[in-house]
């Protein structure tokens, strides 16, 4: 009879556990949102732009997928994913990339790197500040791209900081972490290297001091030892005057063309700045 009452008990806790209904997104482990840094793991708050789950779950992809990137002009390039999301970088509607995209960053230091009146076809805009006070935070998935940002902050033009008034963002596509520094005016510390990770690809501004000076720079990019630097903004100094920060343990190299293709197979082994055509 125990044996008999025992089966029943353990049936029925199957049959309640099979019908009970699951989350959209409920996965045996935490969704693989973030493999470039590590308490990503943990993120809460995760807003899905895309609804279909095999996409999504794209993000962390096979190391032979390429991630094309194109400069387009000042701060902005065209990031295009192997799902074929497309997303401009500090984009301002100066300098348009070949296609309306799906996504566009923006961060607000000169109006070269914003616009409040972007093209309505642009799905997704994210800003690099706070509009309602509070600083900018994004966790947004975007077909097979993760885009998350770290706010920074800003010189007025009065000289005084204002807090979070910047942001880097960070594109974790194809197993990649693409990393844009935005309108960087400070080095960064330790919290802010722990919040960005690992960054795979950075485009990093080379303008001599509109920015940072580059020596400040060129420490940010030493301490971040991505594989693939991509200087942009480029305005007064010739780009050599950065390039001559760097010792024997950087390559550099000029593109006969403004993109680039890069996957996890093809990353260079030693960090390379790569200079695009129009820098």
């Amino acid at each position: 009879m125990m044996s008999r009452l025992f089966l029943f008990t353990f049936a029925v806790i199957a049959l309640l556990h099979f019908l009970w209904p699951m989350p959209v997104h409920a996965q045996s482990s935490p969704p693989p949102v973030s493999q470039c840094q590590a308490i990503a793991q943990s993120l809460p708050d995760v807003t899905f732009a895309s609804f279909k789950p095999p996409t999504v779950f794209g993000v962390q992809a096979t190391a032979a997928d390429e991630v094309n990137i194109t400069y387009v002009g000042h701060s902005t390039f065209l990031i295009e994913t192997p799902g074929g999301v497309s997303i401009a970088t500090d984009y301002s509607g100066w300098y348009a990339p070949p296609k309306v995209p799906d996504v566009v960053t923006m961060n607000k230091a000169h109006s070269s790197h914003y616009t409040l009146t972007p093209d309505p076809a642009i799905k997704h805009v994210l800003h690099g500040w706070g509009d309602d006070g509070q600083p900018a935070d994004h966790d947004v998935i975007v077909g097979d791209a993760y885009i998350r940002n770290v706010t920074t902050d800003i010189r007025s033009f009065g000289g005084a900081m204002e807090p979070d008034g910047n942001s880097i963002f960070i594109f974790e596509v194809a197993g990649l972490c693409i990393g844009h520094l935005g309108h960087l005016h400070h080095e960064l510390d330790d919290t802010d290297y722990a919040e960005i990770g690992r960054l795979d690809v950075l485009m990093v501004p080379v303008d001599g001091g509109l920015t940072m000076g580059a020596e400040s720079m060129s420490r940010v990019v030493t301490r971040l030892r991505s594989a693939l630097i991509l200087p942009m903004h480029r305005r007064g100094p010739p780009v050599t005057n950065f390039l001559q920060m760097f010792g024997d343990g950087f390559d550099k190299s000029f593109a006969t063309g403004a993109s680039v293709t890069v996957s996890l197979r093809s990353l260079p082994r030693k960090p390379l700045i790569y200079i695009l055509q129009g820098v």
